[in-house]
């Protein structure tokens, strides 16, 4: 009864637009207060135990990698190699527009940080080029989700911390999901295109000279990328050390090689991180606590009980996960999904013999899904004010991409082999 009184009072908070630690903290002291032979020392002790996980030490050196190359001149220089990569699709510069989101969206890390970054760099060029408003916001934000699932998202390292998974492991499996998911979209883009008449292909090829001079200028944000994912696949480093090496390579890029990184711009990049960096600690503090009491009360083991009583099919189960992780990303942040559902689910997920690893990336397509619809929609609320659209404009626009997002999260689910194959 506890219990479900707590659970009701945080979806209550979460309802009423709490921020997500306030609302879960709220009603961890709703359920110790009313607990009987529970110490509140027992809730503060698992706050403090949650930060003491060396895997967390990757997410601030990511976020920082973001903030510094957002300053050091890297996006123009990987968009210029993007535009030649897609010279002769239908919709180019959209099509620009989300292979961008995918080479740098594995280095940024956030969604949220890539999202803003690319709506007020890649809408008004699309405005510019014929597009309508409302589509380019809709294929910056499209672009935006798969940033949690190339490596090294922050979706990644999460579910990797909380399932005790090699984030490693995390890192490899993401990133055919990933390229995946941007061929897809990239699909989609070329049918609108060609059915609205959107910038059609170029007539004529680039000039020979331009191949050779755009790919030196960029080779250097590209050797980043291999960095991260070659040295976290070859055992070389980890990848908290993976974080630690890209900020010092980035920063030699903005201050030796670009040299559109200066002093002045190193205080508020990391400001940008202790910002950004306390608040996803404050909410993987806080429902720290909250799963431990799960645990306390049992009630994975209940869930488990109730699931595998329910079907021992492994196909009905991720339809059913599937359907009510989409409707719960309707009202709670992604980041908070993963740290709660992961200890509760994933009892069942081993009796059901599904591998570990492909539930991740399939809960973390199914968070980023949870981005887009209302009323939390992060990215899809965060794209639409940035670019002063209503959010009517952006589901009139958007609803192609909404039908192959799922197609993907289907293929995704149903075929393992993308999650797992880098991984074994």
């Amino acid at each position: 009864m506890l219990l479900m009184i707590s659970c009701l009072v945080l979806l209550t908070l979460l309802v009423l637009g709490l921020p997500i630690y306030v609302s879960v903290l709220t009603s961890v002291c709703v359920y110790f207060l009313g607990a009987e032979g529970l110490s509140p020392m027992i809730a503060v002790q698992r706050l403090v135990a949650a930060n003491e996980n060396n895997a967390l030490l990757a997410i601030p050196f990511f976020i920082l990698l973001g903030a510094i190359l957002n300053r050091a001149g890297v996006t123009s220089r990987v968009m210029s190699l993007a535009a030649l990569m897609t010279w002769r699709l239908r919709g180019g510069t959209a099509q620009t527009n989300i292979l961008l989101s995918t080479l740098l969206g594995g280095i940024s890390a956030s969604s949220l940080a890539d999202c803003a970054m690319m709506t007020k760099i890649m809408v008004p060029t699309m405005v510019e080029r014929g597009y309508p408003r409302n589509f380019s916001t809709v294929v910056t934000a499209m672009g935006s989700l798969i940033t949690p699932i190339i490596p090294p998202g922050l979706g990644l390292i999460l579910y990797g911390f909380t399932a005790e998974i090699s984030i490693r492991k995390m890192f490899m499996a993401g990133l055919i999901p990933g390229i995946f998911m941007c061929l897809s979209f990239m699909a989609v883009v070329t049918i609108i295109s060609r059915r609205h008449g959107y910038e059609p292909p170029r007539k004529t090829a680039p000039p020979a000279g331009l191949w050779p001079k755009t790919l030196r200028e960029a080779l250097p944000s590209l050797t980043l990328i291999v960095l991260i994912i070659g040295g976290v696949r070859s055992g070389i480093f980890t990848p908290t050390e993976a974080g630690a090496i890209a900020v010092a390579y980035a920063l030699l890029i903005g201050f030796l090689i670009h040299r559109n990184l200066k002093s002045a711009h190193l205080g508020p990049a990391l400001r940008e991180t202790l910002v950004s960096t306390a608040s996803i600690m404050l909410v993987i503090m806080s429902c720290s606590v909250l799963a431990w009491i799960f645990s306390w009360e049992g009630l994975s083991q209940k869930i488990m009980v109730f699931l595998t009583d329910l079907t021992r099919s492994r196909i009905v189960f991720l339809m059913i996960i599937n359907l009510f992780l989409l409707f719960l990303g309707c009202f709670m942040e992604g980041n908070s999904i993963i740290i709660v559902l992961t200890p509760l689910l994933k009892p069942t997920i081993l009796a059901l013999g599904i591998d570990p690893v492909h539930f991740g990336i399939v809960l973390i397509v199914n968070v980023a899904i949870g981005a887009l619809t209302p009323p939390v929609g992060t990215i899809m609320l965060l794209s639409s004010n940035i670019s002063g659209i209503k959010v009517s404009e952006f589901f009139k626009a958007g609803w192609p991409f909404l039908l192959m997002i799922m197609a993907d999260l289907l293929i995704i689910t149903y075929c393992p082999v993308l999650s797992l194959a880098l991984v074994n």
